[in-house]
């Protein structure tokens, strides 16, 4: 990877298309914040990204839902997404598009792609038997069911004997091509733990699979047959493809190829893995198209070490919780206090204790209080000094000329709790520092020099930190930049492009001296429990 992109360097990612069939849930919003964190880190090397989220809106559960609520599918399907456009919106999410698989731009891709497997000789009329889970729009094997047929991820549902005419897809044909890409390119599938689930599922010999149903009309009819209904997971795998196309193109596979195609990377949480890495390449390769760089399968959230559940009654509303504490506290607890890819865990307790010590104390306090020396010893602003003559024994340089590196590659590992900590290191041995060198006293002893490189290293620091931080917490770093005299807006493309590149401001040491500095104000209040 270059270190110094270009702008015509693509960056093209995807959330899964999430389920319409509820409202949007903390592990979608999980997903969600972890993909625009990968985005705008790409943003800040200067890559054109191209972030692609949406919803998948077809389907028997979505049909039977909306005559739950004597709704018409559509009308049910715009009422729910709107509420997952709305969160993304509060949880400062700037996708690049929103694909909706009912769209009818979307359709035309289905059919062109269809068309392209069918002359390819990989999809035929066959009969499918056996339990199928409506929620899960799968057939399940015998062997996976609970007792009396109840789905293993919906426990409180049985599934239900199909005996049907189905159109099915040869997977089975792509047995040796899958498992040759696997080890071609061991990093496909990621992490390591759901690589080798995958390998395991594969190895155990590939079953063609049912891509359409009957007796169902909430979907895109089949090209060849219309009284068979195409299956959601081959519609709604499409909606990726879908989601690359400007308003303004034509809704062809061409087009598709002309836009930031192939993604580099499709996170999705690890239940939908196997349609990922299994199904879709396989269908890619069918209709000649190139394939994904990854796969991110990425663990579940529980709540105080407990499955989050429905039926348990602890679910976690993730507009609840960024209406109490914000968007940067939502995403900062998220990536910092879970490792990308293993299961995590929300409690409202860490959550608060991690925010504070973290944003409002470390870091927040940190500032203010440097800030407010800087006006008393250096006329507020950045203290007047050569930078090249800090020593490079100076514990906060040292530190901050390593710091970029390990965050970079943390980012680009998608460890975003590591590109956390580390930040923060930076932070806690810059409280350290202040206190060891006691600007206050040395002030008093007439020792300007020693004042102003302890205060400039101090604002460097808290400065870069911001910077690496962006990506996780935009608003919060703003508002730091906005304290130092920049007018740089973390949430605007143009601003980020702006502020001089990553190699620079990723730098330790760029901080202008003689820059006007802003009146100190808190930049992240600490989060008050109200006692009952």
């Amino acid at each position: 990877m270059s270190s110094n992109p270009s702008h015509d360097q693509t960056f093209a990612l995807t959330t899964p298309l999430y389920y319409v069939n509820a409202l949007p849930h903390i592990g979608s919003a999980y997903t969600t914040v972890a993909a625009d964190v990968l985005a705008r880190f790409y943003r800040l090397l200067g890559y054109s990204v191209s972030l692609v989220t949406g919803t998948d809106e077809h389907g028997q559960k979505i049909q039977r839902t909306a005559q739950e609520k004597q709704r018409d599918p559509q009308a049910y399907c715009d009422e729910v997404v709107a509420c997952f456009e709305d969160l993304w919106q509060k949880l400062n999410i700037q996708y690049d598009s929103f694909s909706r698989t009912t769209a009818p731009r979307h359709e035309a891709i289905v059919r062109e792609f269809f068309q392209r497997v069918w002359d390819n000789g990989d999809i035929y009329l066959g009969q499918q038997k056996g339990w199928y889970c409506v929620a899960c729009e799968e057939f399940k094997d015998e062997g996976e069911l609970l007792e009396d047929h109840y789905c293993p991820l919906h426990p409180n549902r049985q599934v239900e004997w199909r005996d049907e005419e189905n159109y099915f897809f040869r997977l089975s044909k792509y047995q040796q091509p899958l498992e040759d890409l696997y080890e071609k390119q061991p990093d496909f599938i990621q992490p390591p733990m759901r690589r080798n689930e995958v390998l395991s599922f594969v190895q155990g010999g590939l079953q063609d699979f049912s891509i359409s149903r009957v007796n169902m009309d909430w979907g895109f009819p089949v090209p060849e047959n219309p009284d068979h209904t195409l299956y959601v997971w081959f519609d709604a795998l499409l909606g990726y493809l879908t989601g690359l196309l400007k308003p303004e193109d034509e809704p062809t596979l061409e087009q598709v190829l002309a836009r930031s195609y192939p993604f580099q990377l499709h996170l999705i949480g690890k239940d939908i893995l196997r349609f990922h890495a299994v199904y879709w390449p396989a269908m890619l390769l069918s209709a000649g198209m190139p394939l994904p760089g990854r796969v991110f399968g990425h663990g579940f959230l529980t709540k105080d070490g407990h499955k989050i559940s429905k039926t348990l009654g602890n679910t976690v509303d993730p507009v609840d919780l960024v209406e109490r504490f914000g968007s940067d506290a939502f995403r900062y607890y998220f990536m910092k206090e879970i490792e990308f890819g293993r299961d995590g865990d929300y409690n409202e307790t860490r959550f608060i204790n991690t925010i504070n010590a973290d944003l409002a104390n470390d870091l927040g306090n940190l500032l203010n209080r440097t800030l407010g020396m800087a006006r008393k010893y250096c006329g507020g602003s950045v203290p007047h000094l050569d930078i090249a003559s800090i020593s490079g024994e100076n514990p906060l340089k040292a530190l901050g000329e390593t710091l970029t590196p390990r965050v970079r590659s943390a980012y680009e590992g998608l460890a975003f709790h590591e590109a956390c900590v580390a930040s923060l290191s930076l932070v806690r041995a810059g409280n350290k520092y202040i206190d060891d060198r006691a600007p206050w006293s040395l002030y008093k002893q007439g020792e300007q020099a020693a004042v102003e490189e302890v205060l400039y290293s101090v604002l460097e620091s808290v400065r870069l930190v911001a910077y690496l931080l962006s990506p996780v917490v935009p608003h919060l770093s703003t508002a730091i930049y906005g304290q130092l005299g920049y007018g740089t807006d973390f949430d605007q493309h143009q601003s980020v492009r702006e502020t001089a590149g990553f190699e620079h401001h990723g730098a330790w040491g760029v901080l202008p001296p003689g820059q006007s500095l802003n009146k100190p104000e808190p930049v992240f209040r600490r989060i008050e429990v109200l006692s009952e």
